[in-house]
C-alpha cells in the first residue's frame, strides 16, 4: 500500500492543480472571454471525442494493464507491447474512412438543432484519435509503475495550453475558430510527448515473438471496448444529447455545474492510476486476502477525501455562483446531484479495477450495455422536458444504478465489500458537518466567505478524522507530515 499512497498523493496533487487551472478556465475565462455558443461547442466537441475514444483505442489501454504482468519474459513483454501499439489502427483507419465517405449523412444527423457543429465534425475524430493513443501510452508507462508524469500530462498540460489560448483570444491574437484548431493541436502534441516518455521507460523491441494467448487478448480488447464505452457514455452522453435536442449554449451552462461537481472524483482518478495495475497483479496471483484489503482501504481513503471535498462544494456553492455570470447560475441542482453521484464513485474504491481486470469482466458488459440504453432513454425523456437539468436527472439515476450493480457483482463474485465500521462513522461525520455548516453564512465578500467556511470545516473534519483514527493510511500520512514539519 506504500507505493499506492506515495504515487496517489503525487497524482492527487497534480490532478487538483490541473483541476484548479481548469476551474479558472471553465468558471471565469471561458464564461467571460468566449460566447456561450462557442463555449458550448467546445464542450460538445470534446465530450463526443471522449465517447468515441474507447472504440478507437480498441480497449488497448485496459488490455495493457490486465495482461502485462502475466508475461514474465522480456521477449514476450516486447511482443505484447508491439501488438498493443498497432491494434488501435484496426479501428481508427476503418472508422476514419467510413466517416469520410458518409460525411454528409453524419453532418445532417448531428446538426439538426445546431448548424455550427458541421464545420468541426472532423475535429471530433482527430481529437478522439489523440485521446485514444494518449491513453495507450499512459497505460504503457503505468505498468512500469510510473504514473506521475503521465498524470501531469493528462491533468495539467492541456489546461495550461487552454489558459494561454484563452488569454490570446481575449487580446485578439487569435479568433475563436483558430482557437479550436490550436487546442486540438495541443492534444496531439500531448499524445506525442506521452509516447516519447513511455518509450523512454520501455522502448519497444520490434523483434516479434509469437504469443500463446493472442486470441484471449483480442477477445478481452474487443469486449473491454464495450466496458470503456459504457463508462464514457454515462459520463459524456449528457452533453452530447443536450447539443442534439436543445441550443448548444445549454451545454456551456451544464458544463460549468458538472465541472464543479467533478472535483470530487479527482482522488479516485488519481488513486486509480496506481491501484489498477496493482489490482491486476493481485488478480493474476489470485491473492484474495490482499485484494480485499486493497478494496477496503482504497474505499475508505477515497470516501474520506471525497467527503471532505463534497462538503467544501455543497457548503460554498451559493457563494461560488455569485462569482460567475448570472446566466450560469441555474445549475445548483445539477451540482448537488452530481456531487452525490461522484461521492458514491469514491466509495467504490478500486471496484472498477477489480471488475475490468478479472476473468468475470464479460458478465458486467451485458449489464453495462443495458445501462447505456437506459441512460440514452432517460436523456431522451428528461432533456426535452427539463433541458440541462433533465440531463442531470438522467445521469444521476444511471450512475446510481450502475454503481450499485458493480458493488453487488464484486460481492457475488469475490465475496468482498468495500465498507468497514469506519465507513459508517465517516458517513455520519459528513452528514453532521453538512447540517451544521450549510446555514452558517457570513456577510463578507464571497471569496472571504468561502475561505472562512472552508477553514472551519477543514479544522473540524480533519481533527475528528485524525483524533479518532478513522483511517490508518491517512493518520500515518498526517503523522509523517507532522514529523517532517517539526
Amino acid at each position: 500500500m506504500g507505493v499506492v499512497i506515495a504515487q496517489s498523493i503525487k497524482n492527487t496533487i497534480t490532478t487538483y492543480l490541473g483541476f484548479g487551472i481548469g476551474a479558472i478556465n471553465v468558471l471565469f475565462l471561458y464564461t467571460n472571454f468566449m460566447s456561450d455558443e462557442y463555449f458550448g461547442l467546445i464542450q460538445y466537441i470534446f465530450s463526443t471525442s471522449n465517447i468515441m475514444m474507447p472504440l478507437l483505442a480498441f480497449g488497448v489501454h485496459n488490455t495493457i494493464v490486465k495482461f502485462y504482468s502475466s508475461f514474465k519474459i522480456k521477449q514476450t513483454q516486447n511482443s505484447f507491447l508491439i501488438l498493443m501499439l498497432f491494434l488501435p489502427l484496426l479501428i481508427i483507419i476503418p472508422v476514419g474512412a467510413s466517416g469520410y465517405m458518409s460525411f454528409e449523412t453524419i453532418s445532417k444527423c448531428l446538426t439538426q438543432q445546431n448548424g455550427i457543429i458541421k464545420d468541426y465534425i472532423w475535429v471530433i475524430y482527430i481529437s478522439a484519435v489523440a485521446f485514444a493513443y494518449f491513453e495507450v501510452f499512459y497505460a504503457w508507462s503505468k505498468v512500469q509503475m510510473h504514473s506521475v508524469l503521465g498524470n501531469f500530462m493528462k491533468e495539467i498540460f492541456h489546461r495550461v495550453c487552454t489558459t494561454v489560448l484563452l488569454c490570446c483570444l481575449y487580446f485578439n491574437f487569435v479568433n475563436v475558430q483558430f482557437f479550436i484548431y490550436i487546442l486540438v493541436g495541443c492534444y496531439l502534441l500531448r499524445m506525442f510527448l506521452m509516447a516519447l516518455y513511455a518509450f523512454s521507460l520501455r522502448a519497444p523491441g520490434f523483434k516479434y515473438v509469437k504469443l500463446t494467448n493472442v486470441v484471449e487478448i483480442f477477445k478481452y480488447s474487443a469486449l473491454i471496448i464495450i466496458a470503456g464505452y459504457i463508462a464514457n457514455m454515462i459520463l459524456e452522453i449528457d452533453k452530447f444529447m443536450i447539443g442534439y435536442y436543445v441550443k448548444i449554449e445549454n451545454v456551456a451552462y451544464y458544463s460549468v455545474a458538472i465541472y464543479i461537481a467533478s472535483v470530487i472524483g479527482v482522488p479516485s482518478r488519481a488513486m486509480h492510476q496506481i491501484t489498477s495495475p496493482l489490482t491486476a497483479q493481485l488478480l493474476n496471483e489470485n491473492n484474495q486476502l490482499k485484494l480485499k484489503k486493497l478494496y477496503q482501504r482504497s474505499s475508505l481513503s477515497l470516501f474520506i477525501i471525497g467527503g471532505f471535498i463534497f462538503l467544501l462544494i455543497i457548503l460554498n456553492i451559493n457563494e461560488l455562483y455569485k462569482l460567475i455570470p448570472e446566466k450560469y447560475n441555474g445549475g445548483l441542482v445539477v451540482v448537488i446531484l452530481i456531487s452525490i453521484a461522484k461521492l458514491f464513485d469514491n466509495f467504490l474504491g478500486n471496484n472498477n479495477a477489480i471488475l475490468f481486470n478479472s476473468d468475470y469482466y464479460r458478465i458486467v458488459l451485458f449489464l453495462g450495455f443495458c445501462l447505456v440504453i437506459a441512460t440514452v432513454l432517460l436523456n431522451v425523456y428528461f432533456i426535452p422536458k427539463h433541458g440541462g437539468i433533465g440531463a442531470c436527472y438522467a445521469t444521476f439515476i444511471a450512475v446510481f444504478i450502475y454503481n450499485i450493480s458493480k458493488l453487488l457483482f464484486v460481492k457475488h463474485l469475490f465475496n468482498i465489500m468495500p465498507y468497514t465500521k469506519n465507513t459508517f462513522k465517516t458517513f455520519v461525520l459528513i452528514l453532521s458537518c453538512a447540517l451544521l455548516f450549510y446555514f452558517w453564512e457570513f456577510s463578507f465578500h464571497p471569496i472571504i466567505n468561502i475561505g472562512l467556511k472552508s477553514a472551519l470545516v477543514a479544522v473540524v473534519f480533519w481533527f475528528i478524522i485524525y483524533n479518532y483514527k478513522f483511517c490508518e493510511d491517512i493518520s500515518q500520512l498526517i503523522d509523517k507530515k507532522l514529523k517532517i514539519s517539526t
